[in-house]
């Protein structure tokens, strides 16, 4: 009976805080599916599933036009989600269904960011924070690295999930090693997943179909930061409504839908951070560019 409860509460939560695709992302994923595969390929040789070709890469098609970045495969292929269970384990939102994971990590890779945050948490929570793996980081020969932050992505900024006909708002919570044979894209916490798909999904077993879109926000103004989001949140609801403005806010940027134009700034070597991009101080800015009143600008 406290299972069935709790797959019950979740799935409610997952009613409650996905949303319909509003037009300007939803005709942002049918054009990506529609190009077919990436023109400026960040980084590529990733994998979605075991054992397939390798073709999938971090995109850039869109860092100027709309400052996002994405994950994409050919022939119209985003990638899939698998699920994670890093984190916090055994927590109260937890319902067993990490059980089966063989891989699960007790630590994320932000855990330190969020516990310098002062709220008392301690890391994220996989059944409560819908955190999406993003980026690879690996020491092996060959294997391909991607480091989100050399694009002006920051830690635990809100990304948008576009899943099952759905939105999800996340964060950028974990990042993918080289504890496989391959390089693998595509996942994301239990929470986010359940949001999607419905408690059919488990610590070994999530959505094989290469159709989900993953959207990062590079810039500083992506960053709820202690402020911004429930981190002690009891549930993944309450979680995900805390971060639903700013993500809301963030969309805007997508097909002319409004928000802060794009940065600009001639040859500014770190896309995101050029001349008119949000910041805190000079080290979110480019180059020779310096932080004036919020916004990088020319010395």
């Amino acid at each position: 009976m406290a299972s069935l409860r709790s797959a019950l509460l979740l799935c409610l939560a997952g009613l409650a805080t996905a949303r319909d695709v509003p037009s300007n992302v939803r005709d942002f994923y049918n054009s990506v599916r529609g190009k077919g595969q990436c023109g400026n390929k960040l980084k590529s040789g990733f994998h979605s599933i075991d054992g397939d070709d390798g073709s999938f890469s971090y995109c850039g098609d869109h860092m100027t036009d709309y400052r996002v970045l994405y994950l994409q495969g050919k022939s119209g292929n985003l990638v899939n989600m698998d699920i994670d269970c890093d984190g916090i384990q055994h927590g109260p939102a937890d319902d067993g269904r990490c059980g089966s994971s063989g891989d699960t990590q007790s630590v994320t890779s932000f855990q330190s960011t969020v516990q310098g945050y002062g709220t008392g948490q301690r890391d994220l929570d996989a059944f409560i924070h819908p955190y999406v793996v993003f980026g690879n980081e690996g020491s092996r020969s060959g294997y391909p690295n991607f480091r989100p932050q050399d694009y002006g992505v920051e830690p635990l900024s809100v990304m948008a999930v576009v899943c099952n006909n759905k939105l999800i708002y996340g964060i950028w919570g974990d990042t993918n090693g080289d504890d496989g044979p391959q390089a693998m894209v595509g996942e994301a916490a239990i929470s986010l997943a359940t949001a999607c798909y419905g408690t059919s999904v488990n610590g070994n077993s999530g959505h094989d179909d290469n159709d989900v879109l993953y959207i990062a926000f590079p810039g500083p103004d992506a960053v709820p930061g202690k402020s911004g989001a429930k981190w002690r949140a009891a549930s993944y609801a309450e979680f995900a409504s805390s971060i639903a403005s700013l993500g809301d806010k963030l969309i805007q940027r997508i097909g002319g839908g409004g928000g802060d134009p794009p940065p600009t700034g001639g040859n500014c070597s770190w896309q995101g951070h050029c001349e008119g991009a949000r910041c805190k101080d000079e080290n979110d800015c480019s180059d020779e560019l310096v932080c004036k009143s919020g916004k990088c600008a020319r010395g």
